[in-house]
């Protein structure tokens, strides 16, 4: 199909005859126009009116304000596809390093539908990408246990909830490990906003120790720079410094929902699947 551009008026005057009419340098349009026109204003003889003139001008305007009209159309049928799309259905889900947030958010997914984000995994995946300028910057800040700049990890979960959706309709949500300071909370609120609503906070609670032995358990299979005990250390001053007041803040909007974790993995998750059923 050939694309029309929008129509134009252009320096025509009078013509001898109206089915010569058209668009163009008048010169190549109607070599033969009378100069002593009485109506056109380029004749001798000028009234100051030319009807062909005004005929023209109507048959060029028309055509344009419609094109102008469909691009409004067509624009204000984007906007509001955009507007009237339902937030997502968002669980945070939180608790020490070793608490078993990956695993319990794994079987949720498995048996009721929710599509299961490890902001960890999300930005692990990120520093194993070729010639990308965050690897770096995420990879210092891991090696060190400190949490990585907020802006970065939002950016990634909001990118693949938005793939999801496009990809397969996906709009139930576990955010795991996030958010886990003040900073990644700012961030949700600026970054996502409105177009997620988040249901409520999972909470796995479970003593240091027995943290501490799972991750050192795990350290012999995982590869993870993160799971040497310096670094474990580490990781629970940052929690309790600025995780903790991230529960207590959803806490005190009353969306955290508490569960005991230094049990079995079945009996944990029949409590987990009863709060999301």
């Amino acid at each position: 199909m050939i694309r029309r551009h929008p129509p134009t008026v252009t320096n025509l005057t009078c013509l001898d005859r109206l089915d010569a009419c058209t668009t163009g340098p008048i010169d190549k349009i109607h070599p033969k126009m009378s100069s002593s026109c009485t109506h056109c204003t380029a004749g001798p003889k000028s009234k100051g009116f030319c009807p062909f003139s005004l005929f023209l001008f109507a048959a060029s305007a028309i055509p344009y304000v419609r094109y102008l009209q469909n691009k409004s159309k067509k624009r204000t049928m984007t906007t509001t596809s955009s507007d009237t799309e339902e937030p997502f259905r968002v669980v945070f889900v939180l608790g020490g390093p070793g608490a078993g947030k990956g695993t319990q958010c794994q079987l949720l997914s498995d048996n009721l539908g929710w599509a299961h984000l490890s902001a960890g995994d999300l930005l692990r995946a990120e520093r194993k990408k070729e010639g990308s300028e965050l690897a770096e910057i995420i990879n210092k800040n891991i090696a060190e246990g400190k949490i990585v700049p907020s802006e970065i990890t939002v950016t990634l979960i909001k990118n693949a909830m938005v793939e999801l959706r496009e990809g397969n309709g996906q709009t139930k949500f576990l955010i795991d490990g996030f958010p886990r300071s003040e900073g990644n909370v700012n961030s949700w609120k600026e970054v996502v906003g409105d177009k997620a609503d988040v249901e409520c906070v999972l909470f796995f609670e479970c003593p240091e120790d027995i943290l501490t032995s799972r991750l050192l358990e795990r350290a012999k299979t995982s590869g993870r720079v993160d799971d040497s005990i310096d670094v474990i250390r580490k990781r629970f001053v940052t929690y309790h410094e600025e995780s903790m007041p991230i529960i207590k803040m959803y806490e005190g909007e009353g969306k955290v929902r508490k569960i005991i974790a230094d049990r079995a993995i079945e009996e944990v998750y029949k409590e987990v699947e009863a709060l999301l059923k």
